[in-house]
């Protein structure tokens, strides 16, 4: 006879997903980021929700909006304060997960890995968003010069340009759409983390050995459910830390000024999580070549997956692969050091040597690797 489940279907699957999942035994701290950037993608939408109920999505007002509500509504600051740091925590988050995932050979999951990427492009464009609102002058010249960069493209440029600002300038219709892109995205963005976590349980996790643990797991819950809780405690207190005793080290100055078409900065320069690629475009001297190779320093990821296979997942026991990763790290901060810089010498060709540097890791890591499983 039929007996009925005493779970629900949506019960069922919060079960699966976080208290009877297998995982492997031996996953080690690195594995942490994945529930941190839940968590993080969880306080972006609900501070985000809150801060949009006081904003106004023009020009004229933006900034005044923003500056005004710091006093008038109760503990804006807060969450504004909260979102702005929240992003660069996210980022923080996403970017060791990739360089866990490029140690441990995460990419050979190729959905899993490829939707990560997606999300990881859609978080780029939704921050990116975000950081024109406030309309202080590092947003409006900001945006400015990123969209600038569509002109570059063959025939149709000119014609994207306008689309994207509508109309001839960056003006209220641009930060009209900008608003409400950067509303949906991370609904956009809370999907395919599904969609990433459906192919993840699918699929498996891998694990710091790259050997298949089928024969050796644990349930999630308590083991990995008490080490996420414990990783969010060390993750969230800094976070916090930031919010109450100094809520804006990361951002630029400049963007405590009003927006003016008639005053360009200095130095126009993105938030430090996009500074890596911004020295990348910077580094090429060619318009159209400097938007390919920003482009490609997100989008080489996609390649991944289908590099090089070797005997073993991942770098750990390749002493080879191993310099060649911590190179790669290296060659990561000095491009964001390089990025904040001025566009001038030495800076310039500093920026181009390490932009070489760092797309040589995705061509010669695969076959390096390949040629040291030969070797033994």
């Amino acid at each position: 006879m039929y007996k009925a489940s005493r779970f629900s279907p949506l019960t069922s699957i919060i079960r699966h997903t976080v208290i009877t999942l297998p995982a492997p035994i031996n996953i080690s701290t690195w594995w942490n980021f994945g529930s941190l950037l839940g968590i993080c993608l969880a306080s972006q939408i609900l501070s985000g929700l809150i801060l949009s109920l006081h904003f106004t999505a023009h020009t004229d007002l933006s900034f005044y909006v923003v500056i005004q509500s710091f006093g008038d509504v109760y503990y804006n600051w807060w969450f504004r304060a909260l979102h702005a740091n929240g992003a660069s925590f996210f980022f923080i988050g996403l970017y060791l997960h990739i360089a866990r995932g490029l140690y441990y050979g995460s990419y050979v999951f190729k959905e899993v890995w490829s939707i990560g990427v997606v999300i990881l492009l859609l978080v780029m464009a939704s921050a990116f968003l975000g950081y024109v609102l406030p309309w202080g002058q590092m947003s409006f010249w900001g945006a400015t010069v990123i969209t600038s960069l569509f002109s570059a493209l063959p025939v149709v440029g000119g014609d994207v340009v306008v689309w994207l600002w509508g109309g001839f300038s960056v003006d209220n219709a641009t930060l009209t759409r900008f608003f409400g892109l950067h509303f949906v995205l991370p609904f956009i963005v809370a999907g395919l983390v599904g969609l990433h976590l459906f192919f993840l349980h699918d699929q498996g996790s891998s694990n710091p050995l790259g050997v298949s643990s089928d024969f050796n797991k644990v349930v999630f819950h308590h083991c990995y459910v008490l080490k996420d809780l414990v990783g969010a405690c060390f993750f969230i207190g800094p976070l916090l830390g930031l919010v109450y005793f100094n809520p804006w080290p990361l951002g630029d100055p400049e963007n405590f000024i009003e927006g003016n078409p008639l005053a360009t900065p200095h130095h126009i320069q993105p938030e430090w999580y996009f500074l890596f690629a911004y020295a990348i475009l910077r580094a090429v001297p060619n318009k159209l070549g400097g938007v390919v190779a920003l482009a490609a320093a997100v989008l080489v990821l996609f390649y991944m997956p289908v590099s090089p296979k070797t005997s073993v997942k991942g770098v750990s026991f390749y002493p080879w692969g191993k310099i060649l990763f911590f190179s790669l790290i290296g060659v990561f901060f000095l491009l964001t050091w390089a990025g904040s810089k001025p566009v001038e010498e030495p800076y310039v060709v500093i920026s181009q040597v390490l932009s070489f540097l760092y797309f040589s890791y995705f061509a010669l890591s695969g076959p390096i690797t390949r040629i040291q499983d030969k070797l033994l």
